[in-house]
C-alpha cells in the first residue's frame, strides 16, 4: 500500500497556495494572512479537510478555529466559524448572513480591505474561543451503587 504524504509545513501550503493562484485572489489572500498574522502573533496556520476530491484550506487557529480562507473564481471568502457569535461593528460579514453559527465576508477583486475592523474581529473571535475554553461543564452527579 502507497500513502502520499505532503511535506512542508501548513504555512508553507498556504504559501504555496497564494503563489499558484498567480493574480488578484492570491495577492488577497496574502494580504488577508498578513492581517491574521498582525492581528494575532500566536495564530496556529493549519491546513485542513484534504481528501481526494478537494486540496484542502488554509485555516487559522487560537484555541480553536477564527477563520479559513478560500479561493473561488470570483471572490476570496474569509470564514469566521462562530461568525454569528461576533459584534462585527463595521459591518464586514456579507455573505453566509442566514447561517446559525458561521458568518463570511467575501473579497472582491479591487475591494479595499477595512484592515483596522478586521483585526478587530479576528481578535474578538480568539477572545471567543478563550472564553469558551475557560467554561467548564457541568458534570452529572455520579450514582452511588449500594454495596
Amino acid at each position: 500500500m502507497t500513502v502520499s504524504v505532503e511535506i512542508g509545513s501548513s504555512s508553507d501550503r498556504i504559501l504555496r497556495k497564494i503563489s499558484e493562484l498567480g493574480d488578484w485572489r492570491g495577492e488577497t489572500l496574502a494580504r488577508l494572512r498578513a492581517i491574521i498574522l498582525k492581528a494575532d502573533p500566536e495564530v496556529v496556520e493549519e491546513w485542513k479537510w484534504a481528501k481526494a476530491t478537494s486540496p484542502g484550506v488554509p485555516v487559522w487557529t487560537h484555541g480553536g478555529i477564527i477563520c479559513t480562507g478560500e479561493a473561488y473564481k470570483s471572490v476570496v471568502k474569509m470564514t469566521f466559524a462562530k461568525g454569528a457569535s461576533l459584534k462585527d461593528t463595521a459591518g464586514l460579514f456579507n455573505s453566509s448572513l442566514e447561517g446559525n453559527v458561521r458568518r463570511a465576508i467575501d473579497f472582491h477583486e479591487g475591494v479595499r480591505i477595512n484592515e483596522a475592523a478586521l483585526k478587530e474581529l479576528i481578535r474578538e473571535a480568539v477572545a471567543l474561543n478563550a472564553a469558551g475554553k475557560s467554561k467548564t461543564k457541568a458534570r452529572p452527579a455520579r450514582s452511588q451503587r449500594a454495596i
